[in-house]
């Protein structure tokens, strides 16, 4: 196994990361002992969680996603389990449920491609390939946005009933373009990359209200559902994903980085604010009116303006870094605002509170990531103390209100001493939210961000052209070449 090593210079910094090491190992043996090939550990009752969004079928979701966290941290018994697991067992040739386009994508097809990337193993890339191929019937629309659910066995495809007018998700039919591009280029089959070069091709043509995108379009008309804009849930990794293209293509995909940056500016005129008390802030955007609240999910905005500043010098990069520190600063304040320091599921900016949660169904943690994935971003790009320190309140916090002697629970009230748990291990837990806290530990030699882009679920793609793992199929190459 190549990876593991890579200890930062000083011993107390490896003791952090070896902790994080052990956090990972408490979690993956939790779910092996009562969950295995279930997809999530319920934690307390010590058994499987059935009502996770892939539901009662055996998927291995957190097999899946925690591989290549199992693989970077060097733990090669567990990862050899895990991958067992994947040759014996993972297939979705009998799942009659509905399965988000999205979700599948990011958790399933990314955490296999990383590790095809990691390994060179041929099943990893099949099993990808296996997983694509089950999502395309979504893609069978009038306009080729896909829907956002699919029955992988009969290809039925819908779209949620609560969403906007019939319409798809901006962050989910949005945030495909990583994996399929990079798909098309190890597989050699060009209809991964087309599927999502035509999402692009629209979202490129469509009229931007303001600069901005609205989270829902409808798959049918092409048209814009409600005038809602969000850098949080429904918006959040398209963007992302534009700038992540751009760094993906060894930054020749000059299109998606150009809608990154006019999309960006779109939303720190229209969006970004800063609260009376000088934090920065992204507020979601309704029907010309500004809600000045933030999810916990759009934290992750703070390393993505921050990467978007660093891998370009404009005249927009001042301002990018600036806004990218202050958006970490704000979600860290939303942390330590609180009884427990773990950071609640949304929060408020009015005259009474700032980074406060005010509603009671916004007061959960659920062992997201977001928070600690910009410490770790913030951390490459600066190496300022504070987003390690920063980072290890949050381990230490997630050690005192999320462990239980069978895994790790989110917890239902940020601000109580002793807050009731939800008795779920999400599986997104192992593959980002330890994966960027043992990567912030560690020297900037594992997973270097020059080389490697993190999908919206922390799983480490290659950077084209700058990767010896990349492991371009012979044909695609050829036939970019005649191409051109």
């Amino acid at each position: 196994m190549p990876l593991g090593g890579h200890a930062d210079g000083d011993v107390s910094v490896e003791e952090k990361r070896q902790k994080v090491k052990e956090m990972m190992q408490h979690a993956w043996e939790n779910y092996k002992l009562y969950a295995w090939g279930k997809n999530e550990l319920r934690p307390l009752s010590q058994r499987a969680h059935i009502g996770s969004i892939f539901g009662s079928q055996e998927l291995g979701a957190t097999i899946i996603d925690g591989l290549d966290t199992l693989y970077i941290m060097g733990l090669e018994n567990e990862y050899k389990e895990g991958r067992d697991w994947i040759e014996r067992k993972f297939s979705l040739d009998n799942v009659t449920a509905d399965l988000s386009v999205f979700e599948t994508n990011i958790r399933f097809i990314g955490g296999l491609l990383t590790m095809y990337a990691f390994t060179g193993d041929a099943l990893y890339k099949d099993k990808a390939q296996h997983v694509a191929d089950k999502l395309l019937p979504a893609f069978q629309t009038p306009t080729g946005i896909p829907y956002g659910l699919v029955n992988p066995k009969t290809g039925m495809s819908k779209n949620y009933g609560w969403a906007s007018g019939a319409s798809s998700i901006l962050s989910e039919f949005g945030t495909l373009h990583l994996e399929f591009s990079y798909l098309s280029d190890i597989t050699g089959n060009p209809l991964y990359k087309e599927r999502v070069q035509t999402i692009r091709q629209i979202l490129k043509d469509i009229e931007k209200p303001k600069g901005l995108y609205p989270n829902f379009l409808n798959p049918k008309t092409g048209k814009w559902g409600q005038l809602h804009m969000s850098l949080g849930a429904l918006g959040d990794s398209f963007y992302e994903y534009l700038l992540k293209a751009w760094i993906q293509s060894g930054q020749t995909d000059e299109e998606a980085r150009q809608m990154f940056d006019e999309a960006m500016v779109a939303i720190i005129d229209k969006m970004v604010r800063t609260s009376p008390n000088g934090l920065t802030y992204v507020s979601d955007l309704k029907f010309d009116r500004l809600e000045h609240k933030m999810d916990h999910l759009a934290c992750f905005a703070g390393g993505l303006f921050a990467l978007g500043a660093n891998t370009r010098q404009n005249e927009h990069t001042e301002k990018f870094m600036n806004i990218g520190k202050g958006i970490t600063n704000t979600c860290h304040e939303s942390y330590i605002r609180t009884t427990t320091h773990l950071g609640p599921e949304a929060f408020r900016f009015s005259e009474a509170a700032e980074a406060r949660a005010l509603k009671s169904n916004e007061k959960y943690y659920i062992l997201r990531p977001e928070t600690v994935e910009s410490y770790f971003v913030l951390w490459r790009l600066t190496h300022d103390q504070k987003y390690r320190d920063w980072g290890w309140d949050a381990v230490q916090a997630l050690e005192q209100h999320c462990r239980t002697p069978h895994g790790y629970s989110g917890i239902k009230n940020v601000y109580q001493e002793v807050p009731q748990k939800d008795d779920v291990q999400q599986s997104f837990f192992l593959a980002e939210t330890l994966k960027y806290l043992y990567l912030l530990f560690s020297d900037d030699s594992l997973i270097p961000l020059d080389e490697w882009v993190f999908n919206t679920e922390a799983h480490p793609l290659p950077v084209k052209g700058a990767n010896i793992y990349y492991r371009q199929a012979a044909s695609t190459s050829a036939a970019a070449t005649n191409a051109s």
